[in-house]
């Protein structure tokens, strides 16, 4: 055995080790559909709240429900039988549909506790004259249609107390409309339910096994019975679609972009072997780039697996080049031999662009680096030491002899556009410079894979339900829990006031669920003793119609009250007002937050106006969630951008350095910088908004294109040469085109946007390589 068919071997072998170390490691590596890995890794305190809450917040908790396509009687049956089924449930903290049943440990802690929560129990409250106040309210609401809930409490509770906290903290007056004690749409055209889940918003499989029992319990409660239908949308349901469509997009695009390069290969090749020799070199730098996210991020998120069909279209180039570019009577080892200074050059490139993602602070980005240099190297080292002792003894492709006349005509008449291609290229600046920064996506929903009708349909249940969304949030820091929550209670008096002006419908707060220990005994000290409540309470009931011993057990549970030990966040247990409370008071680095939500703000300056001036609310501050977030997207697309012009310059300068001609320089950059120009004018032209993905798309167009460039501006030594190398970036450059552009087709703006961006890159970087290549060369 010669060394070099030893040295094979042993490529061999080293090759098989990876394969089989990095499938195991793909198999034990979570893919994850969280949209916060696009989110940075180190923001600011503010910033960083706001990542919390779009991870793990009440709002990524809640699973909007709606019943509809049925009569109203059966509608509001049919949420009847569903809320019952859910409630109790493990996977489920909380079920609200309107009905006031089904709430028994929420309701029996607001009971309870009633003169400990409610912020009505005041001193004057309960002397002679606030009773009768109090009863003769009573007598009135005895007269109302809640009458009969007021008559079950009235004997222990005769300043309604509870009637306070249940509109406060189990619904308001600007709730959902309802029938038969059941929430329905405005036209009432559907039955609505509010689910609130039990795990966190991040946790997919938790997430989907919560859907999952509510479709099958609709289904247990429907049975055969009409035609309802059950509708859900929430961030819960969004993650869980997104994380589905993500894996059947990548896999849809993987199958249909690998058929269609394996036929264009097996048609160029007319080889089962060769065909399968050149999938290698993908297939392995997809598996070890996988490998290496699950190993460096611990997770690897669904785009970036969607991306992986992305490198097909790249990585399989540089086995065409090798085939495409073997003579008879020449081995494909002094091919590469030939060309390979070329290819490591243009792998360095794209290497050299990517490596600025890696210290982008959104750790999909860096997924997303790390993904493409592992794969590409990989790739590459297959194509140098695996290849060519796979290849059969003697391999040489035949002089393409259909395509070489078609390529030698394009290549030979390409350089008379040179001055249409500066005039497209100083067109295309003058577009974007029209267009100036409206070109760039501002808002952090560009980055959103729902789609427009489920975003219609979340938006008008959530207008019926009056759930909460991310608009407005009061903040507050505090050293610790009681510091926190006797912060929230500050703000009440300036909240309650903005309420009566109609600036805002409402607010919650953790000290609604909880009061602090300070405010807590302060209710305790408001309830008189035994003895002076009950003169009191017999002064009040003179001549009114109250038999004298009805309220007796009023007597005996102020008496309780007054003297029972205080609530702490242990006393919410098993109750779904922990989990709000939970959420409302969180702990941040050393100390804690307390969050106030805004409900129906009407005038957001007005209100952050008002705040300012009103002393109680010194400290808070005032987060417009939606303008916080897309703050947050532009600061960070802001830094991707300044990422990829640093990458663009090191690329310029790797080439500098390796060509060491100005004029080799220029010929290699200048179809790179056209084709990006000219790709940017026609994405926007066609009405997208660039992201931060198609950032990525255009480093691989820097990535792939530098091939093309490269290879054009080689010499050859001989005609028959240069009619290969031509050839071969024909047919590589139709591969990378394949495989990008199944991803055009997707119905995720990520991979959307990078298939588009790179297929049309690619395909000009080659159109203008032939464009700006040498004359002399391309008349061979």
């Amino acid at each position: 055995m010669t060394a070099s068919a030893r040295r094979g071997r042993w490529n061999i072998a080293v090759w098989l080790a990876g394969l089989i170390a990095c499938g195991l490691l793909v198999a034990r590596t979570p893919v994850t559909a969280d949209l916060s890995a696009f989110l940075p890794r180190s923001p600011s305190a503010t910033q960083q709240l706001l990542v919390d809450q779009l991870r793990d917040g009440v709002v990524s908790r809640l699973i909007l429900i709606a019943i509809e396509g049925d009569t109203p009687d059966r509608l509001t049956g049919f949420s009847r039988a569903l809320a019952e089924r859910l409630r109790g449930n493990p996977l489920v903290a909380a079920v609200e549909n309107g009905e006031r049943t089904g709430r028994s440990a929420d309701g029996t802690y607001l009971w309870t506790n009633r003169y400990l929560l409610s912020p009505g129990v005041t001193p004057d409250r309960f002397t002679a004259d606030g009773l009768r106040e109090a009863l003769q309210n009573d007598l009135r609401l005895l007269q109302s249609p809640a009458g009969m809930a007021l008559k079950q409490a009235l004997p222990a509770d005769p300043t309604a107390e509870i009637l306070r906290l249940t509109d406060r903290m189990l619904g308001d007056a600007s709730g959902p409309a309802s029938r038969d004690g059941v929430w329905v749409s405005a036209d009432g055209a559907r039955a609505l339910l509010l689910v609130q889940t039990a795990a966190p918003g991040f946790d997919m499989d938790a997430q989907q096994k919560t859907l999952d029992l509510i479709r099958s319990a609709f289904t247990e409660t429907k049975g055969t019975v009409g035609s309802a239908q059950l509708v859900m949308t929430g961030p819960a349901v969004f993650s869980v679609q997104t994380r589905d469509r993500i894996e059947a997009d990548a896999t849809r695009s993987s199958i249909i972009a690998t058929v269609l390069v394996a036929g264009v290969l097996l048609l160029v090749y007319r080889s089962l072997r060769v065909l399968v020799l050149s999938l290698l070199p993908a297939a392995t730098g997809t598996l070890a780039g996988i490998a290496a996210v699950g190993l460096g991020f611990g997770t690897v998120h669904g785009i970036t697996l969607g991306f992986g069909v992305t490198l097909l279209g790249e990585s399989v180039d540089y086995a065409i080049y090798l085939f495409t570019q073997t003579q008879p009577g020449s081995p494909a080892r002094r091919t590469l031999l030939r060309i390979w200074p070329t290819l490591l050059l243009g792998v360095a490139t794209s290497v050299v662009g990517f490596v600025t993602m890696l210290f982008s602070s959104f750790s999909g980005l860096a997924q997303l680096g790390l993904f493409s240099i592992t794969g590409l190297l990989v790739a590459l080292a297959v194509t140098r030491w695996v290849l060519p002792t796979l290849l059969p003894e003697g391999y040489a492709t035949e002089r393409p002899a259909r395509m070489a006349p078609v390529l030698n005509a394009l290549t030979s008449a390409a350089p008379a556009l040179r001055l249409p291609l500066v005039a497209a290229t100083l067109l295309s600046l003058a577009w974007l410079a029209y267009q100036g920064s409206t070109i760039w996506s501002a808002e952090l929903s560009s980055l959103s894979p729902v789609a427009e009708a489920d975003q219609r349909l979340d938006e008008a249940l959530r207008r019926d339900l009056g759930a909460p969304d991310a608009g407005h949030l009061l903040v507050t820091s505090a050293a610790t829990v009681e510091e926190a929550l006797t912060a929230a209670e500050r703000l009440a008096a300036p909240l309650e006031a903005l309420t009566r002006d109609h600036l805002i419908a409402g607010y919650d707060s953790p000290a609604h669920t909880l009061p602090s220990q300070a405010t807590q005994r302060a209710r305790q000290a408001a309830l008189p003793p035994p003895d002076q409540l009950r003169a009191a309470l017999t002064q009040a009931l003179q001549g009114l119609p109250f038999r004298p011993d009805a309220f007796a057990p009023f007597l005996t549970e102020a008496e309780k009250a007054r003297t029972q030990p205080l609530l702490t966040p242990a006393s919410l247990d098993g109750t779904s007002l922990k989990l709000k409370f939970d959420s409302l008071l969180v702990r941040t680095g050393a100390g804690w937050t307390a969050m106030l939500p805004l409900r129906g703000v009407k005038d957001p300056q007005g209100l952050a106006v008002r705040l300012v001036d009103a002393p109680m609310a010194q400290g808070a501050i005032l987060l417009n969630l939606k303008e916080e977030s897309d703050s947050l997207y532009r600061t960070y697309r802001q830094e991707a951008l300044t990422l990829a012009v640093l990458g663009a310059i090191a690329i310029t300068a790797l080439l500098a350095a390796a060509l060491r001609s100005v004029r080799s320089l220029v010929a290699a950059v200048m179809p790179l910088a056209a084709a990006v120009v000219i790709t940017m004018a026609l994405v926007t032209a066609l009405g997208q908004t660039l992201t931060i993905f198609h950032l990525v798309g255009l480093l691989l167009v820097v990535g792939v294109g530098s091939n093309y460039s490269l290879l054009f501006e080689r010499p050859e030594p001989s005609p028959a040469l240069r009619e290969r190398t031509v050839a071969s970036v024909a047919i590589a450059n139709l591969c990378t085109v394949i495989g990008f552009g199944t991803l055009a087709f997707s119905g995720i703006p990520v991979l959307h946007g990078i298939g588009m961006t790179v297929a049309i890159g690619a395909f000009l970087c080659l159109a203008f390589a032939a464009v700006l290549g040498p004359k002399s060369a391309s008349h061979g």
